[in-house]
């Protein structure tokens, strides 16, 4: 039985759109928050309302749970494209990567505007009003993933020479890349799906599509990759098909469960809704596209450093991801809460909502830094047996341990500002970061070699996170209109 099952008798019950808070029946269950008649999420209330650091804690915890499925998934599409087609096929990925978060940058503006502006209007008890905005956004996400999967096989060919990749390199990456961006629409459908989730304050349903999802392409990574069970051996491109089916199996159950549970509307397009979700989310994605694009020419400088350096630097990203994955759930709960709490004139609740999920994700941080530190060769060990890989991702990961303490401050508050409609600011901080690592890595490359390019990323990292505090403080959110 789905969770969408379960509430089904009480679907016929539903009071009107605008019925007060304090009319919504509620009851119990697993014991953290109460749960509105649709049985699913806990209620626009409790996100407003209800003790805070618990809120925080039940928002939080399922959306860092997602965001940690998808870091085991990534992490095992290295392992078994490291170990079973070698450090050209690691560092294939590791390129591509940085394409693929231009995808996902891009995908993040249907998401963060779209938490933004139907969380606005959970907090305002206009769900009928978030339940349309969620049409619009999915329409838009659509459209956007379609544009982005022609234009990026159009450009196939240049995506990987203007990194100046070994050829044996863009070989690979073609391949992969090319697979990959097949599943653009409905990779940025299931973003939106996401975001209609979180901003009701349910982070539970999203983490149990990823979940399938993620079980599904862990069995079919192995079984496509090396043609396992009479299957085609699709070598790397097999890696990209198990991503691509699953996420896209998962976007159709999302629209369906969204469906039922009457929290997305398809009907008119609303240009003022669209304008809203895209002023939002653009500072975000912009951020997003000049972030893989400063990695695209970083790349450039790397390679000067051979192949060991390439695959070192996607070790490095697959490692660091797990700390990084839980600050993005972190953030994205907090979105929520402050989106909400925005709307129902909580401005206090809000922005005490940021500074403790930063406090609880920076003690994630400071945990991952120290494990960086003291297990790196161990870590490096799980992607390839090379040692000069293994090598060079040492040297990476513990001069990145330093950044790890800051990712929380930088991901937290980002997605608070972002929950505030209150993009811009945080955009252009963090590029002017990010950019810099361009002239800078490749002046200290000449100097310290790979180090220099590592110290560079390590602390402009750190720079980031300070830079979201002094937003958050600065308060200049909390007049944002949305």
């Amino acid at each position: 039985m789905t969770d969408a099952d379960s509430i089904r008798p009480l679907e016929d019950a539903r009071l009107p759109d605008d019925a007060p808070a304090a009319a919504l029946p509620l009851s119990s269950r697993d014991g953290v928050a109460a749960i509105p008649a649709t049985g699913e999420f806990p209620s626009y209330g409790t996100l407003v309302g209800g003790p805070l650091v618990r809120t925080i804690a039940t928002v939080a915890l399922p959306a860092v749970a997602s965001m940690l499925l998808m870091t085991i998934f990534s992490t095992a599409d290295a392992y078994w494209v490291g170990r079973h087609i070698g450090p050209d096929g690691l560092a294939a990925v590791s390129t591509s990567l940085f394409w693929i978060w231009l995808l996902i940058a891009c995908a993040e503006l249907v998401s963060v505007g779209l938490t933004s502006v139907a969380s606005r209007r959970h907090g305002e008890r206009r769900h009928v009003a978030a339940a349309e905005a969620v049409g619009n956004g999915v329409l838009l996400a659509l459209v956007l993933g379609s544009i982005a999967a022609v234009l990026g096989h159009l450009s196939l060919d240049w995506l990987f020479s203007v990194m100046e990749t070994p050829s044996h390199v863009t070989e690979l990456g073609r391949v992969y890349l090319g697979t990959y961006l097949l599943g653009a629409p409905p990779y940025f459908g299931f973003f939106a799906v996401d975001a209609a989730s979180r901003a009701s304050g349910n982070t539970r349903t999203p983490f149990l599509l990823l979940l399938a999802s993620v079980i599904g392409a862990l069995i079919l990574d192995p079984v496509l990759i090396l043609g396992l069970a009479h299957a085609p051996r699709l070598g790397i491109a097999g890696a990209a098909v198990a991503t691509v089916f699953t996420r896209s199996v998962a976007f159709v159950l999302g629209i369906v469960l969204l469906a039922r549970r009457r929290m997305i509307r398809f009907g008119s397009i609303s240009a003022s809704t669209m304008r809203s979700v895209i002023r939002v989310g653009l500072p975000t994605a912009v951020t997003g596209v000049l972030f893989s694009l400063t990695y695209v020419f970083l790349t450039r400088t790397t390679a000067l450093f051979g192949t060991p350096a390439l695959a070192a630097l996607g070790v490095g990203h697959r490692v660091e991801s797990w700390t990084f994955t839980v600050g993005v759930g972190f953030g994205a709960a907090t979105a929520a809460i402050v989106g909400q709490s925005l709307g129902a004139g909580e401005v206090d609740r809000a922005a005490r909502a940021g500074w403790i999920a930063t406090g609880l994700a920076t003690l994630v941080g400071v945990v991952g830094a120290l494990l960086e530190l003291t297990y790196a060769p161990e870590f490096a060990a799980l992607f390839t047996t090379d040692p000069a890989v293994v090598a060079e991702s040492v040297r990476y990961l513990r001069i990145a341990a330093f950044s790890t303490i800051f990712i929380g401050s930088e991901l937290v508050l980002e997605g608070a500002l972002g929950g505030a409609g209150n993009t811009l600011p945080p955009m252009i901080s963090s590029t002017t970061f990010t950019a810099l690592r361009i002239p800078v890595a490749a002046w200290a490359a000449t100097y310290w070699g790979t180090a220099g390019i590592w110290w560079t990323i390590s602390l402009t990292a750190i720079c980031r996170g300070v830079a979201m505090m002094a937003l958050w403080r600065g308060g200049g959110w909390r007049s944002k209109k949305v």
